[in-house]
């Protein structure tokens, strides 16, 4: 996965050591998943193929007129801290804001505790992306345009309450290419 994905384990600590400095420890939470960017459409292609031969399933869709897949992989990839990372978040060239290639922000489901964490980090929080009507995380971002996301739970179960199925490897209508 370090072909594909690029030093995961060093980009996690990293980001984990800048949320310790400031006040947020994520010790307890679970990773969502890990994000990565590719700098054109011909690039997320070669990526999800060679991420989807380690996968159980992809669920690809369109938001902001891109192709995004959700890459549920077959094994975890195991990171610092004891934590597990069962999800690639794979997104295409970007939409609008600077955003750094490769490994571009982790996502953490922070659970029931989510209203609290909100209010405790709020003057910490970079701002809040509106994904859907449910799925709206805050953010950190850093410097390198790295960024951490926080949600009440995980991207892959915002994925399944819209209906998403993980039971296979589906590709976009008219985006992509379709399965």
């Amino acid at each position: 996965m370090n072909d594909l994905l690029g030093d995961y384990a060093a980009f996690f600590s990293l980001q984990v050591r800048r949320l310790a400095e400031l006040g947020i420890a994520v010790t307890g939470y679970r990773v969502s998943h890990l994000a990565f960017r590719t700098e054109t459409l011909a690039e997320y292609l070669e990526v999800r193929s060679g991420l989807e031969a380690h996968c159980a399933a992809n669920v690809e869709n369109v938001w902001n007129g891109r192709p995004i897949s959700k890459i549920l992989l077959e094994r975890s990839l195991s990171l610092p801290g004891g934590q597990q990372c069962d999800l690639i978040e794979l997104i295409p060239p970007p939409h609008q804001a600077e955003y750094r290639m490769g490994l571009e922000h982790v996502g953490f489901a922070v659970g029931d505790d989510f209203p609290r964490f909100e209010r405790r980090f709020s003057n910490v929080f970079t701002g809040r992306q509106f994904q859907t009507d449910e799925c709206q995380p805050y953010y950190v971002r850093f410097a390198d345009n790295t960024n951490v996301k926080f949600y009440p739970r995980t991207l892959l179960e915002y994925c399944v309450s819209e209906g998403h199925s993980f039971d296979g490897i589906y590709h976009t209508a008219g985006g992509v290419d379709s399965a």
